[in-house]
């Protein structure tokens, strides 16, 4: 494997760690402003995170 190939799947998943920690957050933020609409907040927030996780897989697999 390349150098540059290890790096850029290594940036690619720490930006969807972050990105699946950012929706996180503002899910919890939204779901104590309004408890009402918990429901719709987790299934938009998981939704999100398995599309950004997915990506994150797609890279680990592109370095091979």
């Amino acid at each position: 494997m390349e150098i540059p190939k290890i790096i850029g799947a290594g940036l690619v998943v720490i930006g969807a760690g972050i990105g699946i920690g950012k929706i996180g957050g503002s899910a919890m933020e939204a779901i104590a402003r309004q408890p009402e609409a918990t429901g719709k907040i987790q299934t938009a927030m998981l939704i999100a995170a398995a599309l950004i996780e997915g990506i994150g897989f797609a890279a680990l697999f592109a370095v091979n």
